[in-house]
């Protein structure tokens, strides 16, 4: 016989189940085909992959515009596609995420998945998807990506807190190792700079003024700022150039280790992507990248440990990726609107370790 006591706890525990499966959290177990079995018959991987190989086919430069995506949206709050929220004060409109693209694509992929299987596919785990799906189209290796995410409910531009392209090595390593990402894993994510460009604006003190010396970077190969300098005038212009990061022409819109092989050389346009060519404690991970034939394999494993990144928010599945969804109860905490997050939980991968929140910025990929 149930007691009038139990059964209120019993009726207690099953709203506290039902709510939790109705809103979630952003922070959650991760696997690969999460979406097995979840609508019917139908991949959902394969079909958000036929919407990025289309858009692909009309405009390779999807791929580096969405890895700059990816890293942008896990970089501030995890990877919970508050990148995708509008707003007059949304993570959109903060001045490092101006010139982001792809958006479209992600509303194509996530309409084309709800036709079929509606209120189940994140727009996080769209924003994975893709990114993989056109990392592999430009010459990657289609590793193995980990979905289940929630959508993030906050998104705000003063969370937005990237560091410059011309952030020390110093620095940068700190930066990761502080989300638990290791030196390693830094000189492979900067490795998305194998395709992409990087606006004349972002790199110009180095050809004419680095440092405040009155004289180019001296680290750059002299021919290369040469030949930049007609891209890029010393003079006022509304017109910002844009030029490649992997400064092979024959290999600037491929995802492979030419991009290393460059920076060896002195050719590379980032003051960070020249710097870990020559720093003591990257230069070696820099020059066994640009001699192995193991790069996208081992760039699929980075950017797979960098969509771990999680924090512990609630979160839902979005109906559109754009906006929350109305019929949410509770908004958002006062502390949640202003942190965008409840506190960074490292989640231990399987196979992998501790991960937390990443702020490191792909500044220079205009795309």
């Amino acid at each position: 016989m149930v007691t009038p006591r139990a059964g209120a706890a019993l009726g207690l525990a099953l709203v506290g189940l039902v709510l939790a499966s109705l809103s979630g959290s952003c922070h959650g177990a991760l696997q690969v085909r999460f979406y097995n079995g979840k609508c019917g018959v139908m991949d959902v991987e394969a079909i958000v992959a036929s919407v990025v190989a289309a858009r692909f086919g009309k405009d390779p430069t999807i791929a580096p515009a969405l890895l700059r995506m990816q890293f942008h949206d896990c970089f501030v709050t995890g990877c919970d596609a508050s990148i995708l929220l509008d707003g007059k004060s949304s993570e959109k409109t903060a001045p490092p995420n101006l010139s982001v693209r792809g958006y479209d694509v992600i509303d194509a992929a996530k309409a084309a998945v709800e036709a079929i299987c509606p209120g189940v596919v994140s727009c996080a785990d769209i924003i994975i998807m893709a990114t993989r799906d056109a990392v592999s189209l430009s010459g990657g290796g289609r590793y193995k990506v980990e979905t289940g995410r929630k959508d993030g409910l906050v998104s705000l531009a003063s969370n937005v807190d990237l560091p410059a392209p011309s952030i020390s090595v110093n620095d940068s390593i700190a930066a990761f190792a502080r989300k638990g990402l290791t030196v390693s894993d830094m000189v492979l994510l900067l490795g998305g700079h194998t395709i992409g460009v990087a606006h004349c604006s972002l790199f110009q003190d180095r050809l004419y003024n680095f440092q405040n010396t009155g004289k180019p970077d001296p680290t750059m190969d002299p021919s290369l700022a040469s030949a930049l300098r007609s891209t890029c005038p010393n003079q006022q212009t509304s017109v910002d150039n844009i030029v490649n990061l992997d400064q092979n022409p024959a290999s600037s819109s491929i995802v492979d280790n030419s991009f290393y092989k460059q920076i060896l050389a002195r050719r590379g346009i980032l003051q960070i992507d020249q710097e870990i060519a020559l720093d003591k404690q990257t230069k070696d991970l820099v020059g066994a990248i640009a001699g192995s034939f193991d790069f996208s394999a081992r760039f699929g494993q980075a950017m797979v440990k960098l969509g771990a990144l999680q924090n512990g928010s609630p979160g839902e599945i979005r109906q559109s990726c754009r906006a929350i969804n109305t019929a949410r109860k509770q908004p958002p905490s006062k502390e949640e609107q202003r942190t965008g997050q409840m506190g960074w939980t490292g989640r231990t991968r399987r196979g992998g370790g501790d991960l937390r929140a990443l702020s490191i910025h792909k500044r220079g990929s205009s795309d």
